[in-house]
């Protein structure tokens, strides 16, 4: 064995595994610490770019996901609207069917005229004060609503709907009906039948925008899932292996310890020599 006391090699051997092992041990207990198998980038450069991209689409897919359910809020505002018109349709029919029968004197379709025309008034004021934000979205006035759904900026992202349902009483045709008498309430049969099929097909046509964008949560929401499980494997800590990893680093700086003394006491035996 050779002596040397300026350059004691095995000392600097032992120093650079102490290194090397300490690195290792804290970048371990970091993970666990972060729960990120990457908390120190420079351990997996690629995997915390891939990571970090998987991070931005599945934010992206968050916001288009809130999106879509917004979307369906917009339509479901006009179905409710909608489907108290038909409410009101329907107990002006039954009115109209009443006063159409000789059961009830004048007087009687007179009181009936009454609450027809308020129902008439409500009908068209539903119509007329519906509306999603700043917008109506029942009296006629032609909307184009664009729904992000997607993440990039291409046409493929976005739903478009078009709105043009018109169900005031004017477009309808009932705001001049009246059943004070047999032959209007009669004649009034045939306008309200009409006004209904109207509210109908408008409700089909939000009724199946609302199917496209729940369809469109769907698919968003398994998207997520499986992008967030890709990233998982790659970027999130395995806490068995952290853990093993920690207490096999505290164990051998345990061990290194000991033979960085022993490193260092090699240079002693020197002075053995000169005495």
């Amino acid at each position: 064995m050779s002596l040397r006391i300026n350059t004691n090699v095995t000392s600097l051997a032992v120093q650079n595994a102490m290194r090397t092992n300490g690195r290792d041990t804290d970048r371990s207990m970091k993970n666990l610490a972060t729960g990120s198998r990457i908390s120190d980038p420079s351990a997996d450069v690629a995997g915390a770019a891939i990571s970090n991209q998987m991070t931005a689409e599945v934010k992206g897919m968050e916001a288009a996901k809130r999106n879509a359910e917004s979307a369906v809020s917009f339509a479901s505002v006009a179905e409710g609207a909608m489907n108290e018109q038909t409410n009101i349709l329907t107990r002006m029919r039954e009115l109209a069917v009443q006063a159409a029968s000789d059961n009830y004197s004048n007087t009687e379709r007179s009181l009936m005229n009454s609450e027809y025309g308020e129902l008439k008034s409500e009908l068209d004021r539903i119509a007329q004060t519906t509306r999603w934000g700043n917008q109506k979205i029942l009296d006629g006035s032609i909307q184009e609503f664009d729904f992000q759904v997607g993440t990039t900026s291409g046409k493929e992202s976005r739903i478009t709907y078009k709105s043009n349902s018109n169900t005031t009483g004017s477009e309808l045709g009932v705001d001049s009906l009246t059943v004070e008498s047999k032959s209007d309430a009669r004649d009034s049969l045939d306008t309200l039948d009409k006004a209904m099929s109207t509210i109908s097909n408008s409700r089909a046509k939000f009724g199946a925008l609302q199917s496209r964008l729940d369809s469109a949560q769907n698919n968003l929401g398994t998207q997520i899932e499986n992008i967030s499980a890709a990233r998982s494997q790659i970027a999130d800590a395995d806490l068995a292996k952290e853990v093993t990893d920690v207490r096999r680093g505290q164990i051998i700086q345990q061990y290194q310890t000991s033979m960085l003394q022993e490193a260092n006491n090699q240079t002693g035996l020197a002075l053995k020599l000169i005495g």
